[in-house]
């Protein structure tokens, strides 16, 4: 049984948006993904997001969102949150009682997803849970369920945190795929017990910027 998903990193803005509608079609037509995910932490104005911004991506063709620590940006993201309007997460190891959702389970047809989103602690300014202990715990729950894949958008501002934790969840999902530094990298691969792996996806946005 095959499921495959389609990625978009960090779309950035107006431009990032635009670029998403004129791209996502031939996406879809060349590579048929059964669900589409994409980072939504800077989609307005290039940091944060809002429903009208969101509801165009989905517009679009975009399924589902994971984000990252920029998603606060904009103070109307709390409402989307807690009226669970659109189909958005946050990462899983902000502390207890933070609004939304870090990881959700996700039905497509006769198939389930996990999709979970964590944040990286190195260099970040937020005080996070470990996302090593998280991913543990969520992994733990979810255990019994027959799943079709279990994807992390895992989001943090080192490589080698992106790393590690790409070998410690070896095996036990499906695929790690790093946000946030907006630069792709050069090491997509399969780890050594089956998970498909990237340190870091990269972003939709404007080529010729300074944005990194």
């Amino acid at each position: 049984m095959t499921f495959k998903i389609l990625f978009f990193g960090d779309i950035v803005g107006k431009i990032g948006r635009k670029a998403i509608k004129k791209v996502i079609g031939d996406y879809k037509k060349k590579y048929s993904p059964d669900f589409i995910i994409a980072n939504a932490e800077n989609l307005a104005h290039g940091t944060g997001a809002t429903e009208s911004t969101l509801n165009e991506m989905l517009e679009a063709g975009i399924n589902f969102f994971t984000s990252g620590n920029h998603i606060w940006k904009k103070k109307e993201i709390i409402s989307v949150f807690e009226e669970k309007r659109i189909p958005l997460i946050r990462p899983a190891n902000y502390p207890e009682g933070a609004p939304g959702q870090g990881y959700q389970l996700v039905e497509v047809g006769t198939k389930k997803l996990l999709v979970v989103n964590l944040l990286g602690r190195v260099f970040m300014k937020e005080d996070m849970d470990c996302p090593f202990r998280k991913i543990d715990e969520i992994l733990k729950k979810y255990s019994k369920e027959n799943l079709s894949g279990i994807f992390v958008d895992f989001h943090a501002e080192v490589t080698s945190e992106n790393v590690a934790f790409g070998f410690y969840v070896d095996g036990r999902v499906s695929a790690v795929v790093g946000t946030h530094t907006h630069i792709p990298t050069a090491d997509n691969k399969i780890l050594p017990q089956g998970t498909a792996y990237v340190t870091d996806v990269g972003m939709v946005g404007a080529r010729d910027s300074v944005l990194a």
